[in-house]
Order: C-alpha cells, then structure tokens, then sequence
C-alpha cells in the first residue's frame, strides 16, 4: 500500500501504525493447512490482521472471521485508533 511507511509515518507520529496497516494477501484457509493460491482463497486485509488471525487459540473459520469483522465494524470497534496496531 505505501512504499516507503518512514514517510507515510508523520501524520500517525511513527512508522509502526502505517507499516501495521499495510495491506497484505490474506488466505482464508491457510496454506499451512492445504489452503490455496487462489482467487477464491485470497482477501486483502492489513497486515496486523493478517498477523493476528491465525494466532488465535481456536483460529475462526473464515465465515466465523468475516462474521466477527462485520459485527465489529458496525459497533465502531474495528481499528477504532491507530495505537490499537502500533
């Protein structure tokens, strides 16, 4: 998304808040687990997302997830601050 987050960084006060919401290839199914390459199997997503999801204990199953995000946008609760992902 950006190609040089240092620069990117001022209006955020550093560059970690632009480097976490850098946009990445999410899979919906891990490739860890046989997920594919795959128009289908691939989302955009930031990075911090993409970095939390399947670190969770009992990871969501991708409709679980899209459910959980959805729920969370509309209460105003998904990425609500930039310190959130800093």
């Amino acid at each position: 998304m950006w190609d040089d987050p240092a620069s990117t960084g001022s209006p955020f006060g550093s560059k970690a808040v632009p480097e976490a919401l850098h946009c990445t290839a999410e899979h919906l199914h891990p490739r860890s687990e046989g997920g594919q390459d795959t128009t289908d199997n691939i989302v955009a997503a930031c990075w911090y997302c993409n970095s939390r999801r399947h670190r969770r204990k009992h990871p969501l199953s991708p409709e679980a997830h899209r459910l959980r995000v959805q729920q969370r946008m509309t209460a105003g609760k998904w990425h609500s601050t930039a310190s959130e992902v800093a």
